[in-house]
């Protein structure tokens, strides 16, 4: 049986990159798309290697250009999976332009282009950084949505767009509301090459390693450490319940709003002695500026997630930790290109 053909974008990225291995070794033909100016070529040629070019096809294009020639060429395309996005929190407190630019107007762009080429279905990328400040833990999908930084709002106006596009124009969708994410492929091959990352395990991994130093970025909050608690779920597992979105959609489940996270959290000096522990390795670190726009404590309920499709997380922390030190000794300073 042929599996269906799929667009992902932002598929040179961190998350785009573990997601179009995934949907690969599932049977999924994937059309890739990424400007290329955060994500990376090679994990797209080292997937063209193994699976082939009838498999898998990579365009270097924005999501801010004209996008029919693409449709035009990749007829047939039945879901697109939308991960391409600018996602620093610091940087959208000090370029908020870059964030409504690339997030809202680049989503538009696609969601119209979409339209003209008669794509009816999309699964959407986006955070807990909707919700802003928990007023309560763990946040269920009924939680205000206030964002606390421009990085938060431009997900939330794509989200509405797309709700108003369901309404309106027949769009079938699943959105994902991601919380922390960490790890690599379960084999190490594929991981984080942001430099830096702004993701708290990669950077205490990094630093373990000796690849560069570590610094606590974030502020002094009321949590009993008074670090940040966060909700830490592996890329894989977070992929995975990709994976089980595009059958929903594809089946024509109801329209979702859905959080992605594993029902629990840890403080940053907890992540910090976990990655210590299954190191074997002791490093000296130091609080440097705090990042601004962050919160105290957010945990997400995974209750919809079990209901709708059936998705638990699977993987430990000890698990994502172990992938990153196979990446990271393999890739120091990540991808080359």
């Amino acid at each position: 049986m042929d599996m269906p053909k799929i667009l992902i974008t932002g598929a040179g990225g961190y998350i785009g990159s573990v997601a179009t291995s995934l949907f690969l070794e599932k049977g999924y033909e994937v059309v890739a798309l990424d400007n290329f100016t955060t994500g990376h070529r090679q994990p797209l040629e080292q997937l063209i290697k193994k699976y082939g070019e009838e498999k898998l096809r990579f365009y270097a294009k924005d999501l801010n250009t004209d996008l029919s020639p693409l449709f035009r060429i990749e007829n047939n395309i039945e879901v697109v999976v939308h991960y391409a996005s600018s996602c620093d929190v610091n940087e959208s407190m000090t370029h908020p332009e870059r964030y409504f630019s690339n997030n809202v107007v680049g989503a538009h762009n696609l969601l119209q282009a979409m339209q003209t080429a008669q794509i009816n279905k999309i699964l959407f990328s986006s955070t807990c950084a909707v919700y802003g400040e928990a007023q309560y833990v763990p946040v269920d999908e009924k939680h205000i949505t206030n964002p606390s930084n421009p990085y938060g709002e431009s997900k939330l106006m794509v989200e509405k767009m797309i709700e108003w596009y369901g309404r309106l124009k027949g769009l079938s969708y699943v959105v994902l509301r991601y919380f922390n994410v960490c790890g690599g492929t379960d084999d190490g091959s594929i991981g984080d090459s942001k430099k830096p990352s702004r993701h708290l395990v990669q950077n205490a991994v990094r630093g373990a390693l000796g690849i560069e130093p570590f610094y606590l970025t974030c502020p002094t909050v009321d949590t009993p450490d008074k670090t940040p608690i966060r909700d830490y779920v592996n890329v894989v597992d977070l992929n995975e319940a990709h994976v089980l979105a595009v059958e929903h959609i594809l089946r024509a489940g109801n329209n979702e709003i859905i959080n992605i996270g594993t029902g629990s959290g840890n403080s940053v000096l907890e992540i910090v002695n976990e990655v210590q522990k299954e190191t074997g390795k002791t490093f000296d670190f130091s609080k440097s500026q705090a990042r601004s726009g962050e919160y105290a404590k957010m945990i997400a309920s995974i209750d919809k997630v079990q209901n709708v499709l059936g998705w638990k997380p699977k993987r430990s922390m000890k698990h994502s930790v172990a992938s990153l030190v196979t990446w990271y000794k393999e890739h120091p300073n990540g991808w080359e290109y």
